[in-house]
C-alpha cells in the first residue's frame, strides 16, 4: 500500500459578519465626510459630544467644503431666516433686538450706593444786637440813655426791644406801665423759664417788664444750673424779630448784672462826669474781664458815655479829659448835658423824643444813635 494519504480535514470558515451600526457608520461617512477642524480654541470632549447629539447630520456644510469666513456665513445665515442685514436701510427698530443701553444707565449707582442731594443753600439768620447800658454807680442815667436810645434807633427804622432788668421798675415805668400792677414779668422768665414772648408789652418800643419780684430772683436763681446764661437762653426766643435789644441793668454788680453781660455783644457805660462816678469804671472793667474770660468771650465796651454835663463848670470840663486820657477812642463823641425834659418826660409815660421832639435833649440821642449805628457799620 503507498504512501497513505491522509486527508486533511476541512477547517470550517468563519464568517465574520459585521455588526449594524458599522454599515450605519460607513453610511454617515459617505454623506458627511470627515471636514478639517477649524482653527481655534480646542472645545472639551464634552461640549463636542453634546454639539454633535443636538444636531441633525443633513445640516451638516458639503463634503470637500472648507469653512466660510464670516461675511459669507452671515449672509448665509440672513438668507436662511429671512432677516434683513444691519446697514441695508432698516431701522434698528425694526429689528427684534433688545434696547440698546443708555450711557446714563451703565453709570447709575447701585443700590448700596445713596443718591448724595446737594444741601440746600442757608439764609443765614439775622441775630439781635445786644447792647447792655451797665454801671454799678446808681443815678448816672442809665435808664435815661437805655429808653431814649431805643426810641432813637427806633426813628431811624430799626425794630428794638428794651428789657427792664432793674427791680426798681424805672424803664417799665417810664412806659406808663405800673411795674407794682404786671402780671407776669422778667422774673417769672428768668426762675421759672417762662417764655419772654409773654412779657413783652408794646409801648413807643416794645418792652420786656420788670417788677418789684425781681428783687429776689437772685437769691431764687442761685441753686439754679447755669443761671448766669438764664437770659441769653430766653432771648433766643426773639433773637430774629429784633434788629437791638437794649438792656437796662441794676445799679450793681450782681446776679442780674452778669446775666445781662453774659447775654450782651457790646456795653454802653454812661458816666456822670463826676469824679465818684468815673471811679466806678475801674471796677466794671475787671467784672466785664472776668465775663470775657469765664461766660462770653465776644462782649466788649462799645463806649462810654459822658452824662448830666454842665458844660458851665470846670469840674465836669476836667471830668471829660480825664475819661478822654485813660480811655481814648472809646469815649463817645456825643454829650448827653443836663436839661428839665429828662425828669419831665417819665412823668408823661414816654420818652424826650416823643415828649419833646424838636427840644435839644432829644437831639442829644440822635446824635448818639448815629454815632452807634455809624461804628456798627464800620
Amino acid at each position: 500500500m503507498g504512501f497513505l494519504s491522509r486527508k486533511s480535514k476541512s477547517v470550517p470558515t468563519v464568517v465574520e459578519e459585521e455588526h449594524p451600526i458599522v454599515e450605519e457608520l460607513q453610511e454617515m461617512e459617505e454623506v458627511v465626510p470627515e471636514t478639517p477642524r477649524p482653527a481655534g480654541p480646542v472645545m472639551d470632549e464634552g461640549s463636542s459630544s453634546s454639539q454633535a447629539a443636538g444636531k441633525d447630520p443633513s445640516s451638516m456644510p458639503p463634503a470637500g467644503g472648507a469653512v466660510s469666513d464670516t461675511t459669507s456665513s452671515t449672509a448665509d445665515r440672513d438668507e436662511a431666516t429671512d432677516v434683513p442685514a444691519v446697514g441695508e436701510g432698516v431701522e434698528i427698530d425694526e429689528l427684534d433686538e433688545p434696547e440698546r443701553m443708555m450711557a446714563r444707565d451703565l453709570i447709575a449707582p447701585s443700590r448700596h450706593e445713596a443718591v448724595a442731594e446737594e444741601p440746600e443753600a442757608e439764609t443765614p439768620t439775622k441775630h439781635a444786637e445786644v447792647i447792655a447800658f451797665a454801671n454799678q454807680k446808681g443815678g448816672v442815667a442809665k435808664t435815661t440813655t437805655t429808653l431814649n436810645l431805643a426810641v432813637a434807633f427806633a426813628e431811624s427804622g430799626h425794630r428794638v426791644l428794651c428789657i427792664d432788668l432793674d427791680p426798681q421798675g424805672n424803664l417799665t415805668m417810664s412806659q406808663g406801665i405800673d411795674p407794682d400792677k404786671v402780671e407776669k414779668s422778667l422774673y417769672d422768665v428768668l426762675v421759672n423759664d417762662m417764655p419772654i414772648s409773654e412779657i413783652i408789652q408794646k409801648r413807643e418800643i416794645d418792652i420786656a417788664v420788670a417788677s418789684i419780684d425781681l428783687a429776689g430772683a437772685e437769691i431764687a436763681m442761685s441753686t439754679k444750673i447755669g443761671r448766669e446764661r438764664s437770659l441769653e437762653k430766653a432771648l433766643k426766643e426773639v433773637a430774629g424779630d429784633y434788629d437791638f435789644v437794649c438792656i437796662d441793668t441794676p445799679p450793681s454788680l450782681g446776679l442780674l448784672t452778669i446775666n445781662a453781660l453774659t447775654a450782651a455783644s457790646k456795653v454802653i457805660v454812661p458816666v456822670q462826669c463826676e469824679y465818684l462816678s468815673m471811679r466806678g469804671l475801674v471796677q466794671l472793667q475787671n467784672t466785664l474781664k472776668m465775663i470775657q474770660e469765664n461766660l462770653n468771650p465776644d462782649v466788649r465796651i462799645e463806649g462810654i458815655l459822658p452824662t448830666m454835663l454842665d458844660s458851665r463848670t470846670v469840674h465836669a470840663k476836667e471830668a471829660v479829659e480825664i475819661l478822654e486820657e485813660n480811655f481814648g477812642e472809646l469815649v463817645f463823641k456825643s454829650r448827653i448835658k443836663k436839661a428839665i425834659k429828662f425828669a419831665e418826660a417819665p412823668v408823661k409815660g414816654a420818652s424826650v423824643l416823643k415828649y419833646d421832639p424838636q427840644s435839644n435833649a432829644a437831639n442829644y440821642y440822635r446824635d448818639l444813635a448815629e454815632e452807634v449805628l455809624a461804628n456798627e457799620s464800620a
